[in-house]
């Protein structure tokens, strides 16, 4: 096996152990947030770091048995939108100064997607070859668009929640 494919190797856990977290961050997050509207979006996205998981998976299989990607299976194309509409109903507005949960859900989330971020543009970078890094570019743009969508709502909700609970001079 060549140098190339190992660091390729070593790449793809390290990514698949980043997607299996996200998955059970966004399980946990959908059983415990009481926003209808964050359950399904939180639903969402653990179903969307399995995918992650199990394509990064398959490449890994296939690195290991062929040398080689094996792009039959693509990873589904990166969404039009970041994270489609907000994240949690307009509801939680009304109850925003006893949303701890859910904007913590927010932060924590917006981390882990700029580390996925951070991680899969280093690898594109470092990248032997336009195959790989043109891998690992799409990974980047997945995952962008989940961070600017935690982004987006954590901005939308952040100021209201941080007078709601005393937290910034009035």
């Amino acid at each position: 096996m060549t140098t190339t494919n190992e660091k390729v190797l070593a790449a793809l856990k390290t990514a698949m152990e980043a997607e299996m977290t996200g998955h059970h961050f966004y399980t946990n997050a959908a059983a415990t947030t009481t926003d209808p509207q964050g359950k399904e979006t939180f639903k969402r996205l653990a179903e969307e770091e399995l995918l992650h998981f199990n394509y990064l998976k398959n490449q890994y299989a296939s690195l290991l048995e062929t040398g080689s990607f094996n792009f039959s299976n693509p990873l589904a194309a990166v969404p039009e939108a970041d994270i489609s509409g907000p994240i949690f109903s307009p509801q939680l507005k009304a109850r925003i100064k006893h949303s701890h949960f859910e904007i913590s859900a927010l932060s924590v989330g917006m981390q882990l997607e700029l580390n996925a971020v951070n991680f899969y543009r280093q690898c594109a970078e470092s990248a032997d070859g336009p195959e790989v890094k043109a891998f690992f570019n799409h990974l980047v743009q997945w995952e962008q668009g989940h961070y600017n969508g935690f982004a987006q709502e954590l901005d939308n909700l952040k100021e209201e929640y941080w007078q709601a609970n005393n937290f910034v001079p009035m």
